[in-house]
């Protein structure tokens, strides 16, 4: 539990007399724990429990009282030796504004489930994309950072997942325009994806929130089935002079820690005992000790053990990365027109080579008024995104950390005449860093126009045009030192745009009757269109590497594609408030898809949410322990198409199908006219507190999502001829809840602490699903009905035999076999528990900021220590991680880890339990120290130094708990050839003036 510390009573210089009194409310209800303070020093006190107190105050001074969630009072004893004060609650955080689904509320009066978060609190984290800087942050929204490459895909699931086939992303709004959030990379980098919300530049936000239940998401129907950020970035101030900021700051990131390797000794004595194993297993292969491949050169063998040298590939990879961002803008207006123009820029390298990501960006926000009843406006941002990239995940030709993991200690880079030459199935790694070759460019334009006007009294109409443009240019060469450019070069080139268009009218009407009621209604309609066109080719053959071009390649292939989607939408909410006391809330939304069957195109999808603030019944107002209570709930369902094909209902035809050297064409894709929505109803519960002036907030929600008629490519029978066929058969479960807290643990003119923390917990649970479906590498995943998605599907270790030194299995079906039947679920990707404390202290000009993050109870299978051990193709190659050290060598040896052999394979059985870990994590994801100059002549100066990931404290194995070698929604949660999270260490200034 939080608390908060009373001041030590002091005594004021000079004669004093002692001064006794009481603090009320404006009721005359006691108010514990007041800062009461002598003006001009350090000296003060506090309340009791009864509102009293007792200092020594010195003639002529004068105290200031002051308490959470109340008017602040300055007051001049004048002599009195008894004195009463009463404080006025301060409206500020009950009024604070609140972004909802077209247009804002006053916090008071929010039903829905919405987290507001400050950006100014996570913007110092060096990652590429604002959603990584929000995890911890928001209770119930579990953020995942799958790899340490700036600029890469984040997994983000508000109250767990929905969907099989469909996007389980939220939506992202920015000013009114719904973000394309869907990545546009085509090069293969070892199933990773890049972020599109990267092309965003976190200093133009000004605020976010987050809209999790179906209250508070109906409006944007199915595009909010997942939840809803909406983004907010920065605009001027009518009347305000030019204001001018300046952020920079510079910095390093590296990695915490990297794989314990086995040396190049240790390595040779492993394979030693793996060549005698397999002998002895099947001594046909005619392995023994005297044939070892370590024995003595004399004896034609390639040296002792002792004699190896160890090469280190990974601190080739790693490096000690650069950080280095800024951001200018200047903002202000007239009593007419207000402005903000911002430019950044932003570098980081990543900690593995040749890896980069930099971005360039450009803001104008521009708004002026017409007249006192019209006003227009307009939102620009522009953004060039550049990535060298490299295979940083699963897949051998080409991987970075695949090919330094699965090359021997103890093999040399070089050939005996000094040639670099790699492994067979592995690039040697000083070749690959030497050639790469694989860059993207984004370029990005997300806009919207606006007119609002105010027809009536109380009467407001707004229509917007907003779009979002993405030219997407990727290329890439792999001359011929390199396995996927072997054996005459090889390149591809592709280009993408996706052009989302929307535009959408509302009116809105809000009227109050008398004293006690007001209602508002709003009534709007969005067109929207979704155009993706994409261009690719490839070359084969080129004369020489000096060659990079596709036109220059011997042999060339190309293609294109194109798709679009409609969805029109019709919606209205009408709310109501009873003398600030009972709350009502009603939506619907029509969405209209051109996904679907030509009768199923429609969906509808209602809402309803009702609030009561208890504070303000009579048998509260005078309960001054408590200074706000709200109880609400609603109940909503919405739909979900989201990253369904444009065409999914129809019946296609392919005419790239050739005959006989004749053009000629295909059925492709089966029709499906019934193909319908999927819904996901939600009921949410919960509940605002508020205690001693809100010094102690807590907010408490309870959910249940239920998914129906879930979206699913079910697999064909070839005697069909189609692979597959899209229907609406799954049912997907997800309950839980949340708890924030807030607490301000002390606070006075020269000091303040102020401490959150959130916690939260989702069930997920597979309702219906005929048949499991495999996913992830090996099939490592299981999508079963029962289980949670993203399952963990394996073969359940229990021992290693101390007298034989081989692995022993559960067997399931008890036939005395371990076959596929064995496999069984064993955890998920899902933890029992997430969340996140932050602490900030100020102490007159000096800041401190820190943040800590956390996860209980998920899985996570460390893919790479399954091949580091022998796995794979269990040759003797594989055993080059250290944990081998552990292995058993002679009866009577206990230990997890089984001789090295290469014939029993159950040794290094693909699926087995040992690699399946503990992924629960808790880390310091960032800590800021800032101290604020006084300076003249300028509004402020701030310095600061910052870390993050300074610490990690995981039973993990693996470099990150929260490493995924790839960024597909059912295959995460497996860890392979993907760089951890780096620790980083940043110093910077803003400056305003």
């Amino acid at each position: 539990m939080l608390f908060w510390l009373p001041v030590s009573s002091a005594f004021a210089a000079g004669p004093a007399s002692e001064l006794t009194g009481k603090v009320t409310d404006k009721d005359g209800a006691a108010l514990p724990g007041v800062n009461i303070q002598i003006k001009g020093t350090t000296q003060g006190t506090v309340t009791d429990t009864d509102g009293n107190f007792q200092i020594d105050v010195a003639e002529g001074q004068e105290l200031v009282v002051s308490f959470i969630g109340y008017v602040s009072q300055q007051v001049r004893p004048g002599g009195q030796s008894n004195l009463t004060v009463k404080l006025d609650v301060d409206q500020r955080q009950l009024n604070e504004v609140i972004v909802v689904g077209y247009g804002t509320q006053e916090r008071k009066n929010v039903i829905g489930s919405i987290t507001k978060v400050d950006p100014t609190d996570v913007k110092s984290i060096p990652v590429g994309s604002f959603d990584a800087q929000l995890q911890g942050k928001v209770p119930g929204v579990q953020i995942t950072s799958n790899t340490g490459v700036p600029g890469e895909a984040v997994t983000v699931r508000v109250r767990g997942a929905t969907s099989i086939n469909g996007d389980n992303d939220p939506l992202y709004v920015i000013d009114g325009v719904f973000m394309n959030s869907n990545s546009m990379q085509t090069t293969n980098t070892g199933g990773k994806a890049t972020s599109p919300i990267a092309d965003i530049n976190p200093n133009d936000i000004e605020s976010l929130e987050v809209l999790k239940d179906a209250e508070a998401t109906a409006l944007y129907g199915s595009r909010g089935a997942n939840g809803v950020i909406l983004i907010t970035t920065k605009r001027g101030k009518y009347n305000q002079k030019a204001k001018v900021s300046l952020n920079a700051s510079y910095g390093w990131a590296k990695a915490a820690k990297l794989w314990d390797l086995t040396t190049g000794p240790e390595h040779a004595e492993l394979v030693n005992e793996w060549w005698i194993n397999t002998g002895k297993d099947t001594p046909s292969l005619n392995r023994t000790e005297a044939n070892r491949p370590f024995r003595p050169v004399s004896e034609g063998g390639r040296g002792l053990p002792e004699e190896q040298k160890t090469y280190d590939r990974l601190g080739e990879i790693f490096q000690t990365a650069p950080l280095q961002n800024y951001d200018l803008s200047v903002s202000g207006g007239t009593a007419s027109t207000k402005y903000y123009i911002g430019g950044g820029y932003t570098k980081q390298e990543s900690i593995l080579k040749p890896i980069t990501f930099n971005r360039a960006s450009f803001k104008v926000n521009l708004d002026q008024k017409i007249s006192d009843k019209v006003h227009v406006g307009v939102s620009n941002s522009f953004a060039r995104t550049f990535r060298n990239q490299a295979r940083a995940g699963d897949g051998p030709a080409g991987g970075l950390l695949q090919a330094a993991l699965h090359t021997p200690t103890y093999l040399s880079p070089t050939n005996e005449n000094g040639e670099l030459v790699g492994r067979a199935g592995f690039d040697n790694v000083t070749l690959l860093l030497q050639n790469y070759d694989v860059k993207s460019v984004s370029l990005r334009y997300i806009g919207n126009l606006y007119a609002e006007a105010e027809i009536l009294p109380n009467l407001k109409f707004r229509t917007s045009w907003g779009l979002d443009f993405n030219n997407y240019d990727e290329n890439e060469y792999w001359n011929t030192y390199l396995i996927t450019g072997s054996p005459n070069g090889f390149a591809s080139a592709n280009n993408g745009q996706a052009t989302t268009w929307l535009n959408e009218q509302t009116l809105s009407f809000r009227q109050k009757l008398g004293t006690k009621h007001t209602f508002g209604i709003l009534l709007g309609n969005t067109i929207q269109s979704d155009l993706n066109t994409g261009t690719a080719a490839t070359g084969r053959g080129f004369a020489n590497n000096s060659f990079k071009l596709i036109s220059s390649a011997a042999t060339t292939t190309g293609s294109s594609s194109w798709s679009k989607k409609n969805l029109a939408s019709f919606f209205s909410r009408v709310d109501y408030n009873y003398g600030g006391k009972y709350l009502l809330d009603f939506s619907i939304r029509a969405d209209g898809s051109s996904s679907f069957g030509a009768d199923r195109k429609w969906g509808y999808f209602p809402s309803v949410g009702g609030g009561w603030r208890v504070k303000q019944e009579d048998f509260l107002k005078n309960v001054a322990v408590i200074s706000d209570l709200k109880i609400r709930a609603s109940y909503g369902v919405t739909g979900n198409q989201n990253g369904l094909g444009s065409f999914a209902a129809l019946g296609l035809w392919n005419s790239g199908a050739p005959y006989q050297g004749n053009p000629g064409i295909a059925p492709q894709q089966l029709a499906n006219p019934d193909l319908q929505w999927e819904r996901i109803n939600q009921l949410n519960a919960g509940a605002d507190i508020a205690f001693f002036g809100d010094r102690l907030g807590v907010e408490f929600n309870v959910y249940r999502k239920y998914t129906s008629n879930g979206l699913l490519s079910l697999t064909l029978p070839a005697t069909t001829g189609f692979a597959n066929y899209r229907s609406n058969t799954a049912e997907i479960s997800n309950k839980g809840f949340e708890l924030a807290i807030r607490s301000v643990n002390f606070q006075n003119n020269a000091f303040s602490w102020i401490t959150t923390f959130n916690v939260a917990r989702n069930v997920n649970k597979i309702e219906k699903l005929e048949n499991p479906l495999e996913y992830g590498s090996r099939s490592l995943i299981l999508l079963q009905q029962g289980h949670p998605l993203y399952s963990f599907w394996v073969y359940k270790q229990l021992y290693v035999d101390p007298q034989t030194g081989n692995t022993v299995y559960e067997d399931v079906n008890k036939d005395g076999k371990i076959t596929v039947a064995d496999r069984q679920i064993d955890g998920s990707i899902w933890p029992k528990f997430f969340g996140g404390l932050t602490n900030s202290v100020i102490y007159k000009g000096f800041d401190l900021n820190a943040f800590l993050a956390f996860s209980y109870g998920n899985k996570v299978y460390n893919h790479n220590k399954f091949f580091g051990e022998g796995g794979g193709a269990r040759d003797a190659a594989r055993v080059i991680f250290a944990s081998n050290n552990a292995r058993w060598q002679k009866p009577g040896d206990v230990t997890d880890v089984p001789r090295p052999d290469g014939v029993n394979v159950n040794n290094y059985r693909d699926g087995g339990s040992r690699w399946l870990e503990d992924g629960s994590f808790v880390r310091l994801r960032n800590i800021t120290l800032g101290y604020t100059v006084p300076v003249r002549h300028i509004s402020a100066l701030r310095i600061y130094a910052t870390a993050s990931n300074l610490f990690t404290i995981t039973k993990y194995t693996g470099l990150d708990p929260e490493s995924s070698a790839s960024s597909a929604q059912n295959e995460q949660g497996i860890d392979l050839g993907t760089p951890p999270q780096p620790r980083s260490f940043q110093l910077g200034f803003n400056l305003t003036f």
